[in-house]
């Protein structure tokens, strides 16, 4: 797998959502045009894009409008956005000092299906979390990446929501670095009320580099899904 990686630094969540649509959407029509050819497999062109956002917060489209527990002029009060996408999943918060990942990829070239492809997100981001020593796992019936699953202080350090057509991906992950997870309080995050929400700022006891975070995490990514140099 070759993989084209580009940093898009803090970018609006609506410019970014168009910029990973513009490579889905080419990335779908390449597919279509090659497909007949028999390494067309070997070519394709994989994206990921890592970016920060400004306050916002996105419904999946099988979320519930009800877990946004704020107002539209609160929204404003805090500098926040809102808008209901087309990926999976329910609601999330998007901000500074958080590492928002855009994969786009195509599984059938890579030779996965989506519930294994959403299984390696998970796996890369565990095994980033364990090399800065932070255990972290799955959570059973869920997406995304978990603290204490076994205890009574269950929170959730990165949330996973994708979309896919022809196999190719979009939207992506939400790590928390130096997140401000108050903004979480204003939203049953992924849809749960009995859950919380962590980041490595908090589990860690310090702020951290975020460009020194964001090269282990991409070293792991591309470890997981065996890319090429």
């Amino acid at each position: 797998m070759y993989l084209n990686f580009k940093d898009l630094s803090t970018i609006n969540y609506k410019e970014a959502w168009d910029y990973q649509e513009k490579l889905f959407l080419d990335t779908v029509s390449l597919k279509v045009e090659m497909r007949n050819h028999s390494d067309y497999q070997k070519n394709m062109q994989h994206y990921l894009l890592f970016c920060e956002h400004p306050h916002v917060y996105t419904l999946g489209n099988s979320g519930e409008y009800s877990n946004l527990l704020i107002s539209d002029e609160f929204l404003k009060k805090i500098n926040a956005s809102f808008y209901k996408t087309n990926r999976g999943g329910d609601i999330t918060y998007h901000g500074p000092g958080q590492i928002v990942g855009y994969p786009i990829f195509d599984l059938e070239a890579l030779k996965i299906g989506i519930k294994d492809y959403i299984h390696l997100l998970e796996e890369s981001i565990i095994n980033f979390l364990k090399s800065i020593g932070i255990p972290s796992e799955r959570l059973h019936g869920t997406t995304g990446v978990w603290i204490d699953t076994k205890g009574k202080n269950t929170r959730k350090i990165c949330a996973i929501g994708v979309r896919a057509s022809r196999y190719v991906t979009m939207h992506g992950f939400a790590l928390n670095v130096n997140t401000n997870l108050d903004y979480f309080t204003y939203i049953n995050p992924c849809g749960f009320i009995d859950k919380g929400v962590t980041s490595i700022e908090k589990e860690l006891s310090c702020k951290q580099n975020i460009d020194e975070i964001k090269e282990l995490l991409l070293f792991e990514i591309k470890k997981i899904f065996l890319v090429n140099e």
